[in-house]
């Protein structure tokens, strides 16, 4: 063949060779072999050593050009196709030579063997995956259109389509644009006295003036703070059987003040993850940690509390490697990562961060220390003083422990020769220090002894009684589950299989960050507020490109990597890799300031294109990854509610607090508890709330959602689907139904002639005026809606009767349903529920 046709040896397949002509004129290896070596090699030759075969790894520069093990064969010799063992097992015909093997149901395209040809050929270039080198703020590129410029995001955009003969789309009309920006920055339309003064604002500075409104408006924080609450996994109850409702509400409410006071986004890292070990932390640094305690929580009946609490420092150390590392972390819990260079060794070592808070995996309710109490001082001071009298009994069960059971200074009652004929809970309750058990442990322990010993039984059903006292009166006090750590650190093992009682030695591991990775300062005491500092050091180069993804996703769709939750080896490449490090560099020079970037995405022309696209885009990018026009999205299903009420006039627009619990279909708590929750639906204004404050049942989320994430685990990539099922909701839920109602009052008491309100229906629903074929329409509709009515008036009377909000009686009913349907409608539109 001829390799590069220039090196003659073995003709090279007709596929392969036509394929190698159509390649770019250097193969480079990030974006072009890696990828290749990734999805089809590593899993049999890369990072995990127990699945790696006859000793080759293609995965480390090192190794990729060494002497095969036990052969005289290189698997490639750099600038030479035809000494390369690596090229003649992907062109071998041969099953037992060829590779991948038939066996691992992979193969390689005649492009992907060009590839690796023309890559070898030219030196075999080796780089570090992309995302672990720092990211660096490049000149902007030079461009030819440059009237169409507005900041530097467009100047890489514009390069990239006018690299594919590609033009941006036009500006879309003001009407587009102020709804796009409302949703985007505040999570609700603009009122129809917003469009007209948009409109009528000429000025230069009209579109940024309206930016910075709408990024100062109270609106701001709760809009951004829902697709935190995602992040975080954030809920009201634990979640699993019995599900016990938690109050992390206070922590959310800090959330929302965090993102509208634009709290640097560095701060807001090290505050949630490592907030409690600050100097003279705060009550609200305190508070922040509560991140990390939104995790379900395990409590069943029979649950082995160091398996709960296992499993809690495991989801802990998965949560951070998504939000700020954009690594599959969860990959190396049970073996080496099959793709990226994490070994399970590294895995543990950042298991350590996290394994030294005194969390014991005990307890049911959704107080479980460590908690942080929020009520006035005198609350605090009863429960305290429950507290003390716990203390004081279980010193005497402690005292009496010490002569029934006898052991050494150190050990646990459990491990006294007298403990061993304990079974079961009774048992395992003797593992804890008296002051530690449950209720339930104790009255286990208890009804164990209570025929046999009962002076000790006493003892033990006293001390259950004063914890259950004190478990009732803290349990009416605001205690929120944070952080703390321990004085004495925990010991942390590699754990075969992730199995919370098998460490696979008896190597004990210390905290550190994966060696492929930046490392910790040396003059830096090595705990968790140093892992929080190092995830926002300028010296590392994931969180800041992981971040500006995350939100580059909210505005366009799509991230500039796709792969929202893989920056990793088997991660997608970034579409403009020079423009995502801009953005990166430049965030950490604005002092990692959420509304300058989100300032810098909406002012820019990519951001301000129309929506429309032509067949010509549709056929050459349908992902609209090159961003020739603006991304045509599906409001979510939080914010389409919220919008309803709004346009209604329904909305009570006011910030944090309690959860609510609006309307629900009945039965869904019983069904997913057994029976044994019931939902008690609230009234009056709790009805009307943003669906940010609607009480999270973890294992039956809210049912007007759709398309969300369940908050059982971190989740950062948005989900968009269209489904009859969300028609459904949307127009026969009650929330709905009772904002068309409302809504129709709205426009019949506004205005007196039918075009009129028409015509302000259609504006508060689209944003814009509607058309004179659209108004003939809605005419239409409007009349044989009346005649449907006027023949009905029993229908009109349940149309007009939904929900709890004042039935204005002074209304026509048969007016009154007529537009209440076709509010519905309008309310249901695409153009309405869609972000243009």
């Amino acid at each position: 063949m001829c390799f590069g046709l220039t090196n003659c040896g073995t003709d090279m397949p007709n596929d392969v060779q036509l394929a190698y002509q159509d390649l770019p004129e250097k193969v480079d290896f990030n974006f072009h072999v890696r990828p290749i070596l990734s999805d089809r090699c590593f899993h049999c030759h890369g990072p995990d050593e127990n699945a790696r075969e006859s000793g080759l790894r293609l995965d480390q520069e090192e190794a990729i050009f060494a002497n095969i093990p036990e052969k005289e064969t290189f698997a490639v010799v750099a600038g030479n196709p035809q000494q390369s063992e690596l090229v003649h097992r992907i062109l071998s015909e041969d099953p037992d030579m060829v590779m991948p093997t038939p066996e691992s149901n992979l193969s390689l395209t005649a492009e992907e063997k060009a590839v690796l040809i023309k890559w070898i050929e030219q030196g075999a270039e080796w780089k570090t995956h992309w995302a672990f080198n720092a990211p660096v703020k490049v000149e902007l590129p030079e461009v030819e259109r440059t009237d169409w410029l507005r900041n530097e995001i467009d100047y890489f955009v514009l390069d990239k389509l006018e690299s594919l003969s590609l033009a941006p789309s036009d500006e879309a009309s003001k009407e587009t644009l102020l709804r796009r920006l409302s949703f985007d920055l505040n999570g609700l339309p603009p009122t129809p006295e917003e469009i007209r003064a948009f409109k009528e604002d000429t000025s230069e500075k009209a579109y940024e003036n309206l930016v910075d409104r709408l990024l100062a408006s109270p609106r701001y924080g709760e809009r951004w703070a829902w697709e935190w609450l995602d992040v975080a996994r954030y809920a009201d109850t634990n979640g699993f059987q019995g599900d016990p409702t938690r109050k992390m509400w206070p922590w959310r409410d800090w959330v929302i003040r965090a993102f509208n006071e634009n709290l640097p986004y560095d701060e807001f890292t090290v505050m949630q993850l490592a907030g409690d070990l600050k100097p003279a932390p705060t009550t609200n640094d305190i508070l922040a940690t509560a991140f990390n305690r939104n995790h379900t929580y395990n409590g069943e009946g029979g649950r082995i509390p160091e398996e709960t609490r296992v499993e809690n420092v495991l989801d802990r150390v998965e949560t951070t490697g998504t939000a700020w590392l954009g690594l599959t972390l969860n990959c190396a819990r049970c073996h080496d990562h099959k793709f990226d260079a994490l070994t399970q060794k590294e895995y543990y070592q950042f298991y350590d961060y996290f394994n030294q808070t005194s969390e014991e995996g005990l307890g049911y309710n959704g107080m479980i220390p460590p908690v942080l109490d929020l009520s006035p001082p005198q609350d605090q001071q009863e429960v305290a003083e429950l507290q003390k009298f716990v203390y004081a009994l279980a010193e005497k069960v402690e005292v009496t422990e010490q002569e029934k059971f006898p052991r050494e200074t150190g050990l646990p009652a459990s491990e006294s020769s007298a403990a061993e004929g304990l079974e079961g809970v009774a048992s395992y309750a003797l593992t804890y220090e008296p002051a530690d058990r449950t209720s339930y442990f104790l009255s286990q322990l208890g009804n164990f002894f209570k025929d046999k010993d009962p002076a000790y039984f006493k003892l033990i059903n006293d001390l259950r009684a004063a914890k259950s006292k004190r478990d009732r009166r803290a349990s009416a006090n605001l205690q929120v589950m944070v952080m703390d750590e321990l004085k004495y650190p925990r010991k942390t093992y590699v754990l075969e299989k992730g199995g919370y009682d098998n460490p696979r030695t008896d190597e004990q591991i210390f905290s550190d960050v994966p060696a492929f990775l930046p490392p910790l300062p040396d003059d830096m005491e090595n705990n968790r507020l140093a892992l929080a500092q190092w995830l926002v050091s300028d010296k590392q180069p994931l969180t800041a490109r992981v971040t500006v993804n995350r939100y580059w996703q909210a505005f366009f769709g799509n991230g500039l990597v796709k792969t929202i939750e893989d920056f990793g080896v088997q991660g997608a490449l970034p579409t403009h890799p020079e423009l995502l490090d801009w953005l990166a560099v430049d965030f950490q020079e604005s002092g990692w300031n959420l509304k300058a970037l989100f300032k810098k995405i909406v002012m820019s022309a990519t951001y301000r294109q129309s929506s429309k696209v032509t067949d010509e885009l549709l056929e050459i990018d349908p992902e609209n990854k090159h961003l020739a026009r603006a991304t045509r999205m599906r409001i979510p299903s939080w914010m389409i509610r919220d919008q309803a009420l709004y346009v209604s006039g329904l909305l009570v627009d006011s910030i944090g607090g309690q959860p609510v619990k609006p309307y629900q279909p009945e039965g869904i708590w019983e069904e997913a508890t057994f029976g044994k929750i019931k939902y008690e639906q609230d009234h009056g204004d709790a009805l009307y709330r943003r669906s940010l404050y609607t009480f999270w049942r973890r294992i039956s989320g809210p049912t007007f959602l759709f398309d969300n994430s369940a908050r059982q685990v971190c989740n950062v990539k948005m989900l968009s689907t269209n489904t009859p099922l969300h028609a459904l909701t949307t127009l026969n839920d009650i929330t709905y139904t009772e904002a068309a109602r409302v809504m129709a009052e709205k426009v019949i008491t506004a205005k007196t002639d039918d075009s009129d309100r028409l015509a302000s229906a259609f504006e508060w629903a689209t944003s814009r005026k509607p058309g004179s074929e659209e108004l003939t329409i809605l005419n239409s509709r409007l009349s044989d809606l009346r005649t449907e009515f006027a023949n009905n008036k029993e229908e009109a009377q349940k149309i007009t009767s939904i929900g709890e909000y004042r039935v204005n009686q002074e209304l026509d009913m048969v007016d009154y349903a007529a537009y209440s349907i076709l509010s519905s409608l309008l309310l249901n539109l695409d153009e309405t529920i869609t972000r243009q």
